[in-house]
């Protein structure tokens, strides 16, 4: 009987269940109305389902009833879920996919910007990029100026950007500015960037119409990213012909703390002795230094990063005096110290809102003895920063911030320069606060929109400022975008004009630009156009007395205009990885004690470079130039009249340097021997002139030397970099 009773039961639920089954029936396509052949379709929830076939058709049975959901799937687009009732009725349903935002095919916001090793964006150049640059030398402003807007300035190691002066370019360091990111320097003798360029994972390049993020620079922005926490433990061990250095990166085991130190220590007399320079030196160029640096995940999304250097200096050195007849020689001696600190949390707050969190210190003090006169220059700046983000949707994203800067510029003097026992000292103070507010926002996968504006209020000028800012780039294929930007950009007059008794108002700069760009995973080719117009530089009459009284307004202006051309090829030939860039520059401007206005003495019409790297994979070797041609660049010879001011030139600039590497893994121990030299011909090098007081006389600016190289052994255990080196050239 029990048996009867259960078949029973079962011929009773078989009959509900075939009764109560729902056909589900219809075709993919998707917004192009074209077929997805091999979409998933299915009852969310159970084991009914089925994918389309070739003409995007399908067909399957479900076998629940009641309140149920039909999800539909396909890679590289978005899910799409309808709510059905299953009663045993057929049921038609017709899905429409829509295309996903995919980070690495979605438009990027691109005019005046260059990515230099951010993943999720453009790639142009990486550090690894950054340090086989022959030319570079290791510096991460080196390798920049092979890139188009750049100038050959070879007597400053300031970034000169499109017409704009090197204090029109900062650098910025996690959202944070770096007051004296260069060492200091003898006067016309470039000196070097005092970070390397393995500390960064990032590097954003903007020669112009940057983000609203950031003010107080009227032509471009270096800004910088500090590496998270490291892959491993590591230490590295730096010997060269100019110096020694060692550090040392702790990675915890539980893989969420890191801390890291090094220190390094260059003395150039060695090198002096071999290699015999132009200026007579009084005491040897000494350098030493060191970072600390420390990294804590606070959750799988927030870190806090702390990073510091400090660097000391110290050097002399004479020079005859154009004013003398009977042999008398100038000093100058400078001693340097220069600390910073930069300490920055990161946190994901929800779902959807981002925050940024930074704070720094630095200071920079010189110590300066000239003939007759000491010197004592201070510059301290504190900052903080907070920005917050949130997404909108799936990829619009809108942020707002604000900043506040307090600095102090000292400075002092005193001797008997002109004749008499004499000391002038004065100190400024400003405070300095911005607002920000920008939105990314995506009218669709190819087409983006990034508006913006600044706010920006200075005690110093006693005045608020607005920055508007805008930019739209739009996809037209799978690897071209054309974008356009437009922006202004403020400034505070430079630093020896706010220890003027008259300090001018703030300079401004109005960018325009159009940019074309076609990048794949082996080429990268780019076509900037640009205008940038100029209003309320400073100018000051050349009359006035002293450079602490002079009279000085914001009547001066100017524009710059031109094109960049930029193009880069790792697969043409095996092995190899080169680029080219080409800039043309068409600038004027009246500003500082110019009569007239006429192109300024570090703008070069034409410059162009090639680089060319080649790595040997069986010989471990890697090789390379850079060759740079710089059409000659303006300068004023006193002895003509004003209508023919900064109407003569200097001869073209011509260099090239090569560099090779030897790499080696040596059991836990990564070596590579590296050698290098600049200016290998030995080609004359002009930057521009001197004249005598009573202008009889003259003498060339040239470098100090006209070759330097290098040659360095860098040990590095626990992390491995040869991989880094054929990806990078493959």
């Amino acid at each position: 009987m029990n048996k009867i009773i259960t078949v029973f039961v079962l011929i009773l639920l078989s009959v509900q269940s075939i009764s109560s089954q729902t056909k589900i029936s219809g075709k993919v396509t998707d917004q192009k109305k074209q077929t997805i052949p091999g979409a998933n379709i299915l009852i969310k929830g159970s084991y009914d389902g089925i994918s389309s076939s070739v003409d995007g058709s399908y067909s399957f049975t479900a076998n629940d009833t009641g309140e149920a959901t039909i999800a539909v799937s396909f890679i590289g687009y978005e899910t799409l879920e309808k709510k059905v009732r299953l009663t045993g009725k057929d049921i038609v349903f017709n899905p429409v996919l829509k295309e996903a935002f995919n980070e690495l095919k979605v438009v990027t916001i691109s005019a005046g910007t260059i990515e230099a090793s951010d993943e999720r964006r453009t790639t142009v150049l990486k550090p690894l990029d950054i340090v086989t640059t022959a030319g570079g030398l290791g510096d991460i402003n080196g390798a920049l100026k092979t890139l188009p807007g750049a100038q050959q300035v070879g007597e400053s190691a300031e970034l000169f950007v499109r017409g704009g002066t090197g204090a029109e370019t900062k650098t910025i360091i996690d959202g944070m500015v770096v007051n004296n990111p260069f060492y200091s320097a003898n006067p016309d003798i470039a000196s070097r960037g005092r970070f390397s360029p393995f500390i960064f994972k990032g590097t954003v390049f903007s020669t112009g119409g940057y983000s609203a993020q950031y003010g107080q620079a009227m032509s471009s922005v270096l800004a910088l990213e500090t590496n998270d926490l490291p892959d491993r433990t590591s230490s590295t061990v730096a010997i060269s012909s100019v110096g020694v250095g060692v550090g040392h990166n702790h990675l915890w085991k539980e893989k969420n703390m890191s801390a890291g130190a090094d220190i390094n220590y260059t003395n150039l007399t060695p090198y002096f002795n071999i290699v015999k320079q132009a200026p007579e030196y009084t005491a040897q160029p000494q350098f030493s230094g060191g970072s600390v640096n420390f990294r804590k995940k606070t959750s799988p999304s927030g870190i806090i990063k702390f990073y510091g250097y400090f660097n000391l200096s110290n050097f002399g050195f004479k020079t005859p005096s154009l004013d003398s007849t009977n042999g008398y020689k100038n000093l100058f001696e400078l001693a340097n110290t220069n600390v910073y600190t930069n300490l920055t949390y990161k946190e994901r707050l929800g779902e959807k809102w981002v925050l940024n969190v930074g704070a720094s210190y630095s200071t920079n003090v010189d110590k300066i003895n000239l003939s007759f006169d000491t010197i004592r220059s201070q510059s301290d700046l504190s900052q903080g920063r907070v920005m917050v983000s949130r997404g909108i949707g799936k990829m619009s994203i809108i942020r707002a911030g604000a900043e506040y800067q307090y600095s102090f510029e000292g400075f002092n003097i005193k001797g008997t320069s002109y004749g008499y026992h004499f000391e002038n000292r004065t100190n400024v103070y400003d405070n300095y606060s911005a607002e920000f507010v920008e939105a990314d926002v995506f009218l669709s996968q190819k087409l983006v929109m990034r508006l913006g504006g600044r706010g920006e209020y200075s005690t110093i000028m006693n005045k608020y400022v607005t920055a508007p800012r805008a930019s739209v780039s739009y996809k037209t294929g799978d690897y071209s975008t054309v974008s356009f930007a437009y922006g202004q950009f403020y400034q505070k007059p430079e630093r020896n004009f706010l220890l003027n008794p008259q300090i001018p108002g703030y300079n401004k700069a109005t960018h325009y630009i159009a940019n074309i760009q076609k990048v794949d995973d082996f080429h990268t080719l780019r076509l900037e156009i640009y205008y940038k117009k100029y209003d309320n530089l400073t100018l000051y009459n050349p009359d006035s007395a002293a450079t602490l009284t002079r009279t000085v307004s914001n009547n001066g202006y100017g524009y710059a205009q031109g094109l960049d051309l930029f193009w880069r090829d790792k697969k043409t030939f095996n092995g190899v990885d080169y680029w080219i860039s080409y800039t043309y520059l068409d600038t004027k401007r009246l500003y500082l004690y110019y009569p007239k206005e006429v192109t300024p003495p570090f703008a070069a019409t034409h410059t162009a470079t090639l680089v060319f790297k080649k790595f040997f994979v069986k010989q471990n070797l890697s090789t390379g130039f850079t060759y740079t041609y710089a059409s000659g660049r303006p300068y004023n010879n006193p002895r003509n009249t004003p209508s023919e001011f900064m109407s003569q030139s200097t001869i073209d600039y011509n260099s090239l340097g090569v560099n090779c590497a030897f790499l080696k893994q040596i059991k836990k121990c990564f070596a590579v021997l590296a050698f290098a030299v600049t200016n290998v011909f030995g080609q004359d090098q002009v930057f521009g002139y001197r004249y005598s007081y009573d202008l009889q006389r003259s003498q060339a600016i040239t470098p100090p030397a006209k070759r330097f190289f290098f040659v360095g052994l860098f040990l590095s255990f626990g992390t491995d970099r040869s991989k880094d080196v054929i990806n990078n050239n493959n």
